[in-house]
């Protein structure tokens, strides 16, 4: 059974998978469901042989609800794993990994700061409200697990702070959050397009250095960032 193959949806019961096809099986007598959360007993119980990974698609993205296995398999992996993670050597590991982590997320949001101010580009009379704004989106959009674009690797770093300054415009200077926008087709696409432009155009004003009243919506975003 390949990778593919091994991937199945959940059941109507709690013991039972579906396939893509729409085949229900039941899980063997002696499996039980490793529920996700632990990454390396989960890596190891699915090399160690018979599985079964149980995933849901919601809109555009998939969870994980686990996997079943032999519950010795998982028994026997977890118990492994418990006395390696008792060792002096595994915990100064753990300390070193968690600080190159540490360097590393620095210093990506230094980089992705200054894409974000580079994108933003505004005149120098505005340079202080650029700095607050690019702060504001790096705050918001950079912190490991956040799901934002920031995080992504699939586009350069320069479209995802472009990405990034026009979501948190959308959702900092617009109604876009209360808007009720109708179940067709592409129509939160098209209204998403539509409050880019807006957003657009107000940084527009910044970079072409124009005197800005003190109650635009992004003086006001920004202001409330500060309070929070």
């Amino acid at each position: 059974m390949n990778d593919r193959e091994n991937v199945f949806g959940p059941g109507p019961t709690d013991r039972t998978v579906q396939r893509p096809t729409g085949e229900i099986l039941t899980a063997p007598c002696n499996w039980r469901l490793l529920p996700p959360g632990d990454a390396a007993l989960t890596r190891r119980v699915k090399a160690a042989g018979a599985h079964w990974v149980v995933q849901e698609k919601k809109g555009r993205k998939i969870f994980s609800l686990g996997v079943w296995a032999p519950q010795d398999t998982i028994e026997r992996i977890q118990a492994d794993l418990v006395e390696e993670r008792s060792t002096p050597s595994y915990s100064a590991r753990k300390l070193a990994d968690s600080l190159r982590r540490s360097r590393v997320q620095v210093a990506y949001v230094d980089d992705f700061t200054e894409a974000l101010r580079q994108y933003l580009n505004f005149a120098p009379q505005h340079a202080e409200m650029a700095d607050r704004l690019a702060q504001a989106v790096a705050d918001h959009a950079t912190p490991v697990g956040s799901g934002t674009v920031a995080r992504t690797k699939r586009i350069p770093i320069q479209q995802r702070a472009q990405a990034a300054v026009i979501a948190w415009l959308r959702h900092q200077t617009t109604a876009y959050d209360s808007m009720v926008i109708a179940r067709v087709k592409g129509q939160r696409r098209e209204t998403r397009r539509a409050l880019a432009a807006r957003s657009k155009e107000l940084l527009n004003r910044y970079r072409a250095g124009e005197t800005v009243a003190s109650d635009c919506p992004l003086q006001r975003a920004l202001q409330e960032v500060a309070r929070s």
